[in-house]
């Protein structure tokens, strides 16, 4: 049977890494230098390859010890999962629990909603992580999340889900603009040369092109915003007609006297927002009491 490392010494060397010294590592771990060390020697033999170059004044990884320290960060942290799981079983929604959420959904959905789950699982300690859905998945997929706030329709296979409810999909004009009128927009009238857009990467830009299809623009003069204020203040600018969800919208965000917000269609297109994790994650019970804390009204 093949000698595994142990988790102090996946422990050690993720600690080099992070603090660049032996001794910073050490007083990190709450161990000696010499202890600290030694971890880290017996780490490569049970490897068979260095792991760190030791140079004077500095630690260099190897590139084994670059791929250790990246499957060691999973492994401690599923360690981790473990005694927070052990410590509060029979107490669902306690402890640490890491959630990820995508940017047009954390600054609308969060602010009304985690008060809320706060008074129903007042032992909760939530990480929040915001940032685009393929990284999220990646995260989920990893360990290092253990739920995420995400739109569909988006492929995920291995990823399970809980509904949090619907969220339609609106089209926001430049006032003055030809369709800046009211009621839902005639078939056709919306052309790819009127878009401005969320940067590649938004799911939400992906899922109003479908609604509508259209193709997403293309050329080096295309307009795209990195966030929804932005958007909005692009709007208004004039600069071309986008797409808004409804819950930016209740929250304020399109009140701007230069932009017109209006349905995209008679068919009412929506997102599905959800609470997604791996699948087989010992955490799923959870997240699904979270998805329900989470309810859209």
């Amino acid at each position: 049977m093949s000698v595994l490392p142990t988790l102090r010494q996946l422990q050690y060397l993720k600690l080099l890494a992070e603090h660049g010294s032996f001794s910073r590592a050490a007083e990190a771990a709450h161990v000696s230098q010499p202890a600290l060390s030694s971890g880290v020697q017996e780490l490569e033999r049970v490897l068979g390859a260095a792991v760190v170059e030791r140079t004077r004044g500095a630690v260099i990884l190897t590139a084994v010890g670059a791929e250790a320290v990246r499957r060691a960060e999973d492994v401690l942290a599923r360690a981790e999962d473990l005694v927070e799981a052990a410590q509060n079983a029979g107490k669902p929604l306690s402890g640490r629990f890491r959630l990820g959420i995508i940017p047009t959904v954390a600054p609308f959905l969060l602010p009304q909603a985690l008060p809320g789950v706060r008074d129903l699982y007042p032992g909760l300690r939530l990480f929040l992580r915001e940032d685009l859905t393929p990284r999220l998945i990646v995260g989920l997929k990893a360990g290092q999340l253990d739920a995420a706030v995400i739109a569909l329709p988006y492929d995920a296979p291995g990823i399970d889900h809980a509904r949090i409810g619907d969220d339609e999909i609106l089209a926001a004009a430049p006032a003055g603009h030809a369709l800046a009128g009211s009621g839902p927009i005639p078939e056709g009238a919306l052309k790819a040369e009127d878009l401005i857009l969320l940067e590649d990467g938004h799911c939400l830009r992906d899922q109003a092109l479908a609604a509508v299809k259209i193709d997403a623009p293309r050329g080096e003069d295309v307009f795209a915003a990195t966030t929804l204020p932005t958007l909005v203040q692009m709007v208004s600018s004039g600069l071309g007609v986008s797409f808004l969800p409804q819950m930016a919208v209740r929250a304020g965000l399109a009140d701007h006297p230069g932009v017109v917000v209006r349905p995209i269609s008679e068919d009412a297109p929506r997102r599905e927002i959800v609470v997604a994790w791996r699948a087989g994650s010992s955490r799923a019970a959870e997240a699904r009491l979270l998805a329900e804390a989470l309810k859209l009204d």
